[in-house]
């Protein structure tokens, strides 16, 4: 019968938010298993254990889940590779699924970024008290809170879009103006001047008076 391990570490621990860097706003990218580290169940990984599953399973065939719940896919591995150090993967989340929005913003605040494998072992040793895993059959990668491994984890994710960046400026702006303090300002003449365009966004002419108060 087939087992898939996934053990989740009890302890917690504080970490910083994950670095911004160039990738994509919905990407992110960092390690799902290092070599030769004891987890918290003592099992070690050695180098080469995922290049036999690598070769025959691509990146985007190996769900991308969240707390290893199988109903609950957020995205797509676009790149896991082995390096030096061990399982490196970058990935892309679907924003159009609720909980990969959450995950992206709590990614970025640093309260969640454990990265975890569901995996079944095909071949194993035993040394110094420890099970080594020398091959892998690799089925799925979760984004965690309480990973095995404690060196598991998203380094980097996109740095918010231009784009995204005006959506939320704009949004916050709407909502200003629409406050019964604001009403009354601009009933004193102090308020923002102009008037919004039919699509519901503010005139150049508001946004320019808005930065001037």
């Amino acid at each position: 019968m087939t087992t898939i391990h996934t053990v989740r570490r009890r302890l917690a621990r504080f970490d910083a938010p994950a670095r911004l860097t160039e990738l994509n706003d919905d990407e992110f990218e960092g390690y799902a298993s290092l070599f030769g580290v004891p987890d918290g169940s003592g099992d070690v990984v050695a180098r080469g254990a995922f290049a036999a599953t690598l070769r025959k399973r691509p990146p985007d065939k190996v769900r991308m889940l969240y707390q290893h719940f199988a109903h609950e896919p957020l995205g797509v591995w676009e790149i896991i590779r082995e390096d030096s150090r061990g399982l490196y993967v970058k990935g892309r989340l679907v924003l159009d699924v609720v909980r990969a929005r959450e995950v992206r913003s709590l990614i970025r605040e640093g309260a969640l970024n454990g990265l975890s494998i569901g995996f079944r072992t095909v071949r194993a040793t035993r040394q110094a008290g420890h099970r080594v895993l020398n091959e892998i059959e690799l089925w799925e990668i979760s984004v965690v809170t309480f990973p095995l491994l404690a060196g598991s984890k998203v380094t980097a994710i996109g740095a918010k879009s231009m784009a995204q960046s005006i959506r939320e400026a704009t949004l916050h702006l709407q909502t200003k103006l629409s406050s019964p303090a604001s009403a009354a300002s601009a009933a004193r003449g102090k308020g923002i001047h102009g008037s919004a365009p039919a699509s519901g966004f503010p005139s150049l002419a508001s946004l320019r008076d808005a930065r001037r108060e």
